[in-house]
C-alpha cells in the first residue's frame, strides 16, 4: 500500500474496527497501523481475526482481535471492555461491520428485513453507544466514522440494507451535534461498488452492469476507501463533522442502478372533476 499521510500521524492512539478481519475494515487497520496506531478488531468470525492480527503482527502493528456478534449489545460491551483492559482508551471507532444480500423487496420476507436491520442500523449503534459512553465521552474526545454505502437514490435490489445504512446516515448527522460538546467528530464514508472479498457473493453480470454504468468505467478498490477513512480518522479533519462522503467514481450522480422492464403500467393523470 502507498503511503500517503505522515510518519507517527496516529502514534499513541487506539483505532477499533468492527468488520476488521477483512475487506476495507483489515485494509484500514494495516493503513493507520502503519502510521502508528494501536488496532482492535472484531468481526463474527474467529479464523479470519487471527489470520488477520498474526498479519498486522507481522508488520510491526499492535494489534488486538477477539470475536464480537454486534447484534448482540453485551457482546459489544465485553468486546469493548476487553479492548480498555488491554489499551486504556479508543480514539477512533470505525463501524465498518455489516451483511446484506442482494434480492427484490417483493421477496424479502419479514425476517429477512428486520436481520439486516438489526446488523447494519442497530449493531452499529450499540457499538458506538458502547465506545462513547466507555471511553470518548470520559476522555472528551474522539472520532467516528460510519461506514454506509451508496444510498443517496435509493438502493434497488436491497431496500434492507438501504434502509439501514439511511438510517445509520442520519444517526450520523445527530450524533455530530449532540456530541460535539464531547469533543466526539462523527462521519460516514458511503462506497460504491468496491472489489473486495465480500463481492464474491454477488453475481458476476452485477458487477459488470455496475462498470459499465460508473462513470469512469471501474470499481473502486479497499485501499481507495481506507485513505478516506484514515484521513476522517486522523486529527487533519477535527474540523469536519456530520457529513457523509461518497466514494464511489461518480456513481450517485448519473447511471442507471436498476433496469426498468418495458411493461411497467403507464397511469394516466388522474381526471380533476369539472367544477360547475
Amino acid at each position: 500500500m502507498d503511503q500517503v499521510y505522515a510518519d507517527g500521524l496516529f502514534c499513541d492512539e487506539v483505532v477499533l474496527i468492527t468488520g476488521g478481519g477483512t475487506g476495507i475494515g483489515l485494509v484500514s487497520a494495516t493503513e493507520m497501523g502503519l502510521l502508528g496506531a494501536k488496532v482492535a478488531i472484531c468481526g463474527r468470525r474467529p479464523e479470519p481475526l487471527e489470520n488477520a492480527v498474526a498479519e498486522l503482527e507481522s508488520k510491526g502493528i499492535e494489534a488486538f482481535g477477539a470475536p464480537c456478534d454486534i447484534r448482540e449489545p453485551e457482546v459489544i460491551v465485553g468486546f469493548v471492555d476487553s479492548v480498555l483492559a488491554r489499551f486504556g482508551r479508543v480514539d477512533v471507532l470505525i463501524n465498518n461491520a455489516g451483511g446484506q444480500f442482494p434480492t427484490t423487496a417483493e421477496a424479502l420476507s419479514p425476517k429477512g428485513f428486520a436481520a439486516v436491520i438489526r446488523n447494519n442500523l442497530i449493531g452499529t449503534w450499540s457499538m458506538t453507544h458502547a465506545v462513547a459512553n466507555k471511553a470518548m465521552i470520559p476522555q472528551k474526545r474522539g472520532r467516528i466514522i460510519n461506514i454506509i454505502a451508496q444510498i443517496i437514490r435509493g438502493f434497488p435490489g436491497m431496500v434492507h440494507t438501504g434502509a439501514a445504512r439511511a438510517g445509520v446516515d442520519n444517526m450520523t448527522k445527530t450524533l455530530a451535534v449532540e456530541w460535539a460538546l464531547h469533543g466526539i467528530r462523527v462521519n460516514a464514508v458511503a462506497p460504491g461498488v468496491i472489489v473486495t472479498s465480500g463481492t464474491k457473493q454477488y453475481p458476476p453480470e452485477l458487477l459488470d452492469t455496475a462498470e459499465k454504468a460508473n462513470p469512469l468505467h471501474r470499481l473502486g478498490t479497499a485501499e481507495e476507501v481506507s485513505h478516506l477513512i484514515t484521513y476522517l480518522a486522523s486529527r487533519y479533519s477535527d474540523f469536519v463533522t456530520g457529513q457523509t462522503f461518497y466514494i464511489d467514481g461518480g456513481a450517485s450522480l448519473w447511471g442507471d442502478q436498476w433496469f426498468l422492464p418495458e411493461d411497467v403500467p403507464k397511469f394516466p393523470p388522474y381526471p380533476v372533476p369539472e367544477r360547475g
